[in-house]
């Protein structure tokens, strides 16, 4: 049996959608061994290494709202800061330390002074999700062993590269696809819309490094913070995986 990796990119409320890929992976008979992860995705790839079912991870990131798991942080750096973030993450992972997953865990963050993207799998696992989260100017940078981070998307959004060598097959779910259609109502979207398409800049190489993309479409009508949505993403992530990716393929595919 082939060693098989999954890589999870970032998209804040849109990687729900990652949760409803896995279900329809685990349907079709997949297991993983490795498992990579940017933002959003380094928290469902965390929760997941860690041994929790789709299900459960579902009803975990519920939790994850912007107004339940950040609070003020009225500096230069960012408007708010994740000490409830750190709380519900010690909360569903209290071992707290890489070593204590099931799975390997691959977590990208960048570290913003030095301008470089940092791959965590080892030590203090928390301050490492944390680190990939941060959004620029929304979220203050996280400081962890005397370096500065903040979301790994900016510079991997999909990160494919870190573990390449140690699978036989890679499965990436990016849920960050810019679908051809786009109505300017505000501001707000217009930036949302531009960070996406810049983040899907640098997932065309990490596209190259995986053997299967799961991309599921119309997901870039939700906002970061659409946490309310949240069954719909999930929904989406599922259906179009599971009316895409039949276990007949995958049989072939890493036999």
């Amino acid at each position: 049996m082939k060693s098989i990796g999954l890589v999870l990119s970032g998209g804040g409320a849109r990687g729900v959608a990652h949760i409803g890929v896995i279900q329809a992976l685990e349907e079709a008979g997949l297991h993983f061994s490795h498992i990579s992860g940017t933002s959003a995705g380094a928290i469902v790839g965390a929760l997941y290494a860690h041994g929790y079912t789709p299900k459960e991870i579902f009803g975990i990131v519920q939790q994850v709202s912007i107004f339940r798991s950040v609070r003020p942080a009225w500096t230069w750096t960012g408007l708010l800061k994740m000490d409830g973030m750190q709380e519900l993450l010690l909360r569903y992972l209290p071992e707290h330390d890489f070593s204590q997953l099931k799975l390997r865990l691959t977590v990208a963050a960048t570290e913003i002074r030095k301008g470089e993207i940092k791959y965590f799998s080892e030590g203090e696992l928390i301050p490492a999700i944390l680190a990939s989260c941060s959004i620029p100017a929304i979220f203050s940078p996280i400081l962890f062993k005397e370096s500065m981070y903040v979301d790994g998307g900016l510079l991997d959004n999909l990160p494919a590269k870190p573990i390449r060598d140690t699978c036989d097959f890679i499965i990436g779910s990016h849920c960050n696809l810019v679908s051809q259609t786009f109505d300017p109502t505000n501001l707000k979207v217009v930036i949302e819309r531009s960070m996406l398409i810049t983040i899907n800049a640098n997932t065309r190489i990490s596209k190259q490094l995986c053997d299967v993309v799961v991309e599921p479409p119309g997901l870039d009508k939700y906002s970061s913070f659409d946490m309310g949505k949240a069954k719909e993403i999930f929904d989406i992530g599922y259906k179009f995986t599971k009316e895409n990716f039949k276990e007949s393929q995958f049989e072939k595919m890493v036999a």
